[in-house]
C-alpha cells in the first residue's frame, strides 16, 4: 500500500533534527566544507604513515590523465618495474599506453560487433541488448583482456608512439566512437532481421571495421610496424637496437609468459562460492583471444598471494573500488577516514557481499601494489602506485591500509608458482559463466 509524506511527518522530522545535539554547529561545518572534509578523522592520517617492511624501488609513476585506462597503466606498469634495472633504462622509461589503446578500441569495435549479430534476434528492449547498447565500448578492461592484446600485437617504447590528444583526454573520441557503433548497429540488426545472407552481413562488418580503424589510425596515429629503438641508459650510455617489431620487442624486453598471471578475486558473495572460477558474458575485448577468468578466494588467501609476491620483488597488479575512504590529497585510502556515520548519526554500514549484491560497489580502477608492511607477519598497510601523476598523493603513491583492502580491494594478478597446488587445479577448472551486468565484469 502506497501512502503519501505528510505535513505533518515533516514537522516531525523537522523537530527531531533541531532538538539533536550539535545540529546547528554540524549544519554549519558541513554547508561550508562539504562531508568528506568534516567527517574526516585526522588519527586515521596519521595511524597509516607511508613506512613498509617490504618497499620495491618502482621509479616514478605515469599519468592516464582524462582517460580511464588504469588498467594498462597498471600492467604495463607492473612490466616495466621489473625490466627497468635489468636494461638500466631511465627512470622516465615507460611503455606505450596509447599502442595497447588503439588495438583495445579496434578489437572492442569487433566484439561489438559479433555480439549485436549474436543477439540481433533478440528485441531492443531485451536486458542483454540493452546492455549492449548503454555503453558500446569504454576505456575500461581486466587483466585477461591486456594480456590478449599483447599475446596479439606485442608492445613498444613510448618513444616509439607516442601519447595523442585524444588518448590523454578520451571523451571525444569515446563519444565519436560509440556513436559510429550504435549506428552499425541499427545497419547489422537491420540486415540480419531483413533475411541478409551471412556473406552480406560479414562484408557489412568488413566495411565498418574498416572505417573504425581509418578513425583510430586518425586520431591517435598509424601503429608501427617495424622500428628502431633508441635511448641512453640511466648511466648515460648510448643504445640502438634496429629492425623491431612489437612483438619482437616484447620478447626481447620483457618476455612474459602470460599464461602463467592469473586473477584472483575476493567477492564474498553467495552466488560464488570461494575456489572455484568465473568467467562473464559478452565480457572481453579480441575474439578468439584469452578470456576473462577469475579465481574466487577468501580475502585472508587473496592477500598471502600479494605477499608472496611481493616478498620475491615483483609489484601486483590489483583492482578496487576507489570511490569510498579515500583522500587523494594525502593519498590514502583507510576505513575510518571519513567518519560519516559518527558525523549525522545515522548508520551507513554494509558488508562487502552487500554492497556487491546490490550495487553500491564494484571495481572502478586498477594500480599496482608496490609495497606491504609486515607487523609480526600480518600486513597492516600497502603501498601502491596510482597512475595520476606525481601531483597527488605522495608523490603519486598511496598508502591503504589493511582493512581498507577487505573491504574494497576486489582483484589481483598473481603468478602461477605462488599459488598452492590446491589453487592451481582450481584455477583450471571451467568457469562457471556470470551474467553481463554481474559486478564481477566491472572495468576498471
Amino acid at each position: 500500500m502506497t501512502k503519501a509524506i505528510s505535513q505533518e511527518q515533516i514537522n516531525d522530522y523537522r523537530k527531531d533534527t533541531a532538538q539533536r545535539p550539535g545540529t546547528a554547529v554540524i549544519r554549519r561545518t558541513v554547508t561550508k566544507n562539504g562531508i568528506y572534509a568534516s567527517a574526516q578523522d585526522a588519527q586515521t592520517i596519521i595511524d597509516n604513515t607511508p613506512i613498509f617492511s617490504i618497499d620495491l624501488a618502482t621509479g616514478k609513476v605515469a599519468n592516464q590523465k582524462q582517460s580511464g585506462r588504469c588498467w594498462m597503466f597498471a600492467a604495463l606498469n607492473t612490466m616495466r618495474h621489473e625490466v627497468k634495472d635489468l636494461f638500466k633504462f631511465p627512470d622516465g622509461f615507460e611503455l606505450s599506453q596509447n599502442y595497447t589503446f588503439f588495438w583495445d578500441k579496434f578489437e572492442k569495435a569487433n566484439y561489438f560487433y559479433e555480439n549485436i549479430i549474436k543477439t540481433a534476434d533478440q528485441a531492443l528492449s531485451s536486458r542483454k541488448v540493452s546492455f549492449l547498447l548503454q555503453t558500446p565500448q569504454q576505456d575500461g578492461g581486466q587483466w585477461d583482456m591486456i594480456v590478449a592484446l599483447i599475446e596479439k600485437y606485442g608492445v613498444v617504447p613510448q618513444s616509439v608512439y607516442p601519447e595523442a590528444q585524444a588518448s590523454s583526454a578520451s571523451r571525444e573520441l569515446n563519444s565519436t566512437l560509440n556513436l559510429k557503433l550504435r549506428k552499425d548497429a541499427v545497419t547489422l540488426r537491420d540486415l540480419i532481421n531483413g533475411g541478409a545472407t551471412s556473406t552480406e552481413v560479414t562484408s557489412a562488418k568488413e566495411n565498418m571495421l574498416q572505417e573504425i580503424y581509418r578513425f583510430l589510425s586518425l586520431t591517435l596515429g598509424e601503429p608501427p610496424v617495424a622500428f628502431d629503438f633508441e635511448y641512453r641508459d640511466d648511466e648515460k650510455e648510448y643504445h640502438l637496437d634496429q629492425n623491431l617489431t612489437p612483438q619482437s620487442f616484447y620478447d626481447k624486453y620483457i618476455g612474459w609468459d602470460l599464461g602463467e598471471y592469473v586473477s584472483i578475486i575476493n567477492a564474498p558473495t553467495a552466488d560464488k562460492p570461494y575456489n572455484h572460477t568465473y568467467s562473464v558474458e559478452m565480457l572481453g575485448n579480441v575474439i578468439g583471444g584469452r578470456e576473462v577468468k577469475h579465481l574466487n578466494v577468501e580475502i585472508e588467501t587473496f592477500k598471502e598471494l600479494a605477499i608472496k609476491q611481493l616478498s620475491a620483488g615483483q609489484s601486483v597488479w590489483f583492482g578496487v573500488d576507489m570511490g569510498p575512504q579515500t583522500e587523494r590529497d594525502n593519498g590514502l585510502m583507510a576505513t575510518g577516514v571519513h567518519r560519516e556515520d559518527e558525523l549525522f548519526d545515522i548508520d551507513f554500514s554494509m558488508t562487502k557481499a552487500q554492497r556487491l549484491d546490490y550495487g553500491e560497489s564494484l571495481m572502478t580502477h586498477a594500480m599496482v601494489l608496490t609495497g606491504v608492511d609486515l607487523v609480526d607477519g600480518k600486513p597492516t598497510k600497502w603501498k601502491v602506485e596510482n597512475s595520476w601523476g606525481d601531483k597527488i598523493g605522495n608523490k603519486g603513491y598511496f598508502t591503504m591500509s589493511d582493512d581498507w583492502m577487505s573491504e574494497y580491494c576486489y582483484q589481483v594478478v598473481i603468478k602461477k608458482e605462488f599459488l598452492p597446488t590446491n589453487l592451481v587445479e582450481a584455477y583450471n577448472e571451467k568457469p562457471t559463466e556470470l551474467q553481463p551486468w554481474d559486478p564481477m565484469g566491472a572495468l576498471a
